[in-house]
């Protein structure tokens, strides 16, 4: 292959028929790539860590991952039907302006992914190249940016790298964990707290959650054709065995190590796998995991950026340039974050985990609504371009939807720094994200549905113009 056709040229345009590539299968390697890593494990060990016993938080932790996945998958699905980003498609619900609001929440959990993930890669990487953990950070951070700056068939290829060396090394991790804990005893330990349990099941589906406003930028080349449930099963499957197998990881490290782990996350799991090369190789792994996730939440920010100004600017393409000047913005804003936060990681990471579960569970439900009930799954591609169009500028209902959605949270809200007032009479329990994907989904349904435009109704695109420009068929 080519080096110019290695280099993605499309941004948030439609990606036509003769440029779509690949299989289902795609997304479980990347996906499971991109789960199996150190942030995964700590969040994973965040359940035990804040009092969970080692069985109900991995139970929580299952049950998470999968009702997380199943949304997340959802949105996946999208992706071979319109050949579109991810979050282009809110112009649908919120209007081609209107869905800069969500957006601005986008970008800054991308900044934050993108420095949490920085914090514990840095680590890595200052072992790897005998620096210290600041310099780690800018390095490690300036390969992620030109990896982002490749594109699509990079970040694909990085994916199926990274599930094969990092599902070696945590098999390999998994056996000298078994040989150093007596697993039966952390498994005899067994004492069910609801509000524990349910902290479990929330950290694991914010993790799942937060991937869905990025998920269809990596099915959005695959064939027209690509079965939706394929798509959808290989996403879900990649993605809850990655993550669940990284968190059950931290669960027993967190239940057996105590502060050993907490002090220094990266330094004991390279230590529990042995020394010289092994450890070389081990935080090799660390940082490759974590460049895998990085590199999507930077091209996910990139793609973010664009979307929100182009609603205003009108623009669809965007040259070598200008794609370079907005993911250096994510990668300036995201190392300097995890330059301020590297020394308050764990304590932080929870909570915004558990905030960003807050803001993207309201914008989950409506466009899955919308999407798959109201729409059903056909969208008029150029009118996601033009505020004078079909979907308008701005789109009161969803926006005052989406605005109901987070303050009927904030009563079962529980983080470092607020509490609703319904926490204590559930024991301390934290329902908030159940509580934003039903209420959304609900009153969005009861608004938008009573006016909305059948597929096939109102202002079509003329039959026989490019792919690029012609509705999403049906199924």
């Amino acid at each position: 292959m080519a080096a110019e056709d290695l280099v993605e040229r499309r941004s948030i345009d439609v990606v036509p028929d003769d440029e779509r590539h690949g299989t289902a299968f795609s997304q479980f390697t990347l996906w499971l790539g991109a789960n199996l890593q150190i942030t995964a494990v700590v969040t994973g060990a965040l359940a035990v860590v804040f009092g969970g016993d080692v069985v109900w938080s991995l139970a929580g932790l299952v049950l998470g991952n999968l009702l997380g996945g199943a949304v997340m998958a959802l949105h996946s699905a999208q992706g071979p039907k319109l050949g579109l980003p991810q979050m282009i498609q809110s112009r649908a619900q919120f209007g081609v302006k209107g869905a800069v609001v969500p957006l601005l929440l986008v970008i800054l959990m991308y900044v934050g992914f993108f420095a949490s993930g920085s914090v514990l890669a840095g680590q890595a990487t200052a072992e790897l190249t005998h620096t210290d953990d600041t310099t780690g950070i800018v390095l490690f951070a300036a390969v992620t940016a030109v990896m982002a700056a490749v594109g699509y068939r990079v970040i694909h290829a990085l994916g199926r790298v990274a599930s094969v060396i990092c599902a070696l090394a945590f098999v390999y991790l998994g056996v000298r964990l078994v040989e150093r804990v007596d697993v039966s005893a952390l498994l005899g330990d067994a004492r069910f707290d609801l509000p524990m349990f349910l902290l479990a099941v929330s950290l694991s589906a914010s993790w799942q959650l937060a991937f869905g406003p990025y998920v269809a930028d990596y099915s959005r080349y695959l064939p027209r054709t690509t079965s939706a449930k394929a798509t959808f099963w290989w996403t879900l499957s990649g993605s809850a065995i990655g993550s669940q197998w990284s968190m059950t990881f931290g669960v027993l490290v967190a239940a057996s190590a105590g502060d050993a782990f907490l002090d220094n996350q990266v330094g004991y799991v390279v230590g529990l796998g042995g020394t010289g090369l092994i450890a070389s190789f081990l935080y090799f792994v660390i940082a490759l995991g974590k460049l895998t996730i990085n590199v999507l939440n930077t091209y996910g920010g990139f793609m973010s950026m664009v979307t929100s100004i182009s609603g205003f600017r009108g623009l669809k393409v965007l040259g070598p340039r200008g794609r370079a000047a907005y993911i250096a913005v994510i990668m300036v804003a995201g190392t300097a974050v995890a330059l301020l936060g590297k020394d308050s990681f764990l304590t932080s990471f929870k909570d915004f985990l558990l905030f960003l579960l807050t803001f993207f569970t309201p914008w989950s439900a409506i466009n899955l609504v919308d999407y798959y009930l109201i729409s059903r799954e056909r969208y008029d591609i150029p009118a996601l371009f033009d505020p004078h169009g079909r979907y308008g500028a701005w789109r009161p209902d969803a926006l005052v939807v989406y605005g109901v959605g987070l303050l009927a949270q904030l009563p079962f809200l529980v983080t470092h720094f607020f509490t609703g007032p319904l926490v204590e009479p559930l024991g301390g329990a934290d329902i908030s994200w159940i509580v934003g994907l039903v209420v959304p989904a609900v009153l969005y349904w009861t608004l938008a549905g009573r006016g909305a435009v059948a597929p096939g109704d109102g202002p079509q695109p003329e039959r026989g113009a490019s792919p690029t420009a012609d509705e999403a068929p049906a199924p």
